[in-house]
């Protein structure tokens, strides 16, 4: 079993980051294989509506200058999908919103590879928007048939400034269960 986790934050080694890396060391202690992949910061650009992914059904975007076909190959590799995304304006990233619509584009148009994969979203929040922000990835999971995996709270941290997640003792729980339940479900899935 594998999960792959997609950090849609600018801020390589920032609080989403974080919260990322902790629901991964739950997994991997729990003997699931991780990938963490770093989206955010790199020279994305949104869905053109082009329909091309649908035409070629070559589980590809014909837009082949960025890491987003790199990112959707892992997709369909793996058993479990994380997208994080601090809160922008009570939203995703635009990093976050052009993975969720050109690889939820190429997902569709190749027969739904996704479907009865495990999903979970992640969210680093200064004070209010999380919830919006959870909804949009979330999005991209149950129109594509993923099971989305539940915490103790939201899957969200209070964290704005560096180190504000590892003092965000909640938040913190919040992640740790979030990988605890992502890995039960996976083993259950898979008949373990």
């Amino acid at each position: 079993m594998k999960v792959v986790a997609f950090n849609c934050s600018p801020r390589k080694d920032g609080n989403t980051s974080h919260m990322i890396k902790e629901i991964l060391r739950v997994l991997e202690s729990e003997g699931i294989e991780t990938e963490f992949v770093q989206v955010g910061g790199s020279d994305l650009h949104g869905c053109r509506a082009c329909g091309a992914c649908g035409k070629s059904k070559n589980m590809k975007c014909i837009y082949d200058d960025d890491i987003v076909n790199e990112c959707i190959s892992k997709m369909a590799a793996a058993d479990g999908i994380i997208i994080g995304s601090p809160t922008y304006f009570a939203d995703v990233t635009t990093e976050a919103k052009a993975l969720i619509d050109r690889a939820g584009y190429v997902i569709r148009a190749n027969g739904i590879f996704t479907n009865r994969k495990v999903g979970a979203a992640v969210s680093a929040v200064r004070r209010a928007g999380s919830l919006h922000t959870l909804d949009s990835i979330t999005h991209l999971f149950t129109i594509n048939g993923m099971y989305v995996v539940g915490s103790s709270y939201w899957g969200m941290s209070l964290s704005r400034k560096e180190g504000d997640f590892e003092n965000d003792k909640e938040g913190v729980k919040t992640m740790q269960d979030l990988g605890s339940n992502m890995a039960w479900i996976l083993k259950k899935i898979n008949g373990e």
